[in-house]
């Protein structure tokens, strides 16, 4: 048997299913917990229900969208380390190598 042939936990659909179904069971439960737990509020939109469930989900948007925009800046281009010159910076220098 080869190294390659080796069966990882998520390479079966069905284990990668229930990771799922658990991850969304604990969203579930934690967005029932707000009909039950009294939360000390300081701002009026803080007592809406559901505002930290959908506080989470809009930071995590932006944050997938901001790295994206910086994407682009800070992207390098694909023949950048070439390989015939070596590293950028890195010259040719006599002596003892």
């Amino acid at each position: 048997m080869s190294g390659d042939d080796k069966q990882y936990v998520f390479d079966k659909p069905a284990n990668v299913r229930r990771v799922i179904q658990g991850l969304l069971a604990v969203c579930l439960v934690l967005v029932g917990l707000d009909f039950v737990v009294h939360r000390h509020v300081v701002h009026p939109w803080e007592g809406v229900f559901g505002f930290y469930a959908m506080y989470g989900f809009v930071g995590c948007v932006v944050l997938v969208l901001l790295a994206k925009g910086l994407r682009r800046i800070v992207m390098r281009t694909e023949d950048y380390y070439d390989p015939a010159t070596g590293y950028p910076g890195d010259e040719e220098e006599g002596g003892d190598a």
